[in-house]
């Protein structure tokens, strides 16, 4: 992968480096605790990131604004992630992926499929 290749493959995941490294700034301020579990998320959104650079930027620069304002108004983790943190990350994840994250377009042509199948069947069950 050329140099080249390998900048437009990271845009594509994280957005410009520019709005990546201010991002990057913001979350190191966070009290440690508010910072590891940005971290998690990150690490987590890493394999949910929409395919769209500034989609990308946008998503991981609202994760910073939300930890900021939790960690000013003294906010507990897990009332901001609630008590599945895989579901809220999914669900944080839905208001930036339309169309670029793979799950939800299958999880849509999984559901129109199934949907279809069962117009063919007579929508009977044996």
């Amino acid at each position: 992968m050329s140099e080249a290749e390998k900048g437009g493959f990271i845009s594509k995941v994280i957005g410009p480096k520019r709005r990546w490294r201010a991002y990057k700034a913001r979350t190191r301020q966070l009290p440690a605790s508010y910072r590891t579990a940005v971290d998690a998320i990150e690490r987590y959104l890493m394999y949910f990131v929409p395919v769209d650079g500034d989609s990308a930027a946008a998503m991981f620069e609202d994760l910073a604004d939300l930890f900021e304002r939790a960690a000013a108004d003294g906010t507990p983790i897990r009332e901001i992630v609630g008590d599945d943190p895989v579901e809220f990350v999914e669900a944080f994840v839905q208001n930036y992926s339309k169309g670029g994250y793979v799950p939800t377009r299958e999880r849509e042509r999984l559901t129109s499929a199934i949907e279809r199948a069962e117009e063919g069947d007579g929508g009977t069950r044996s």
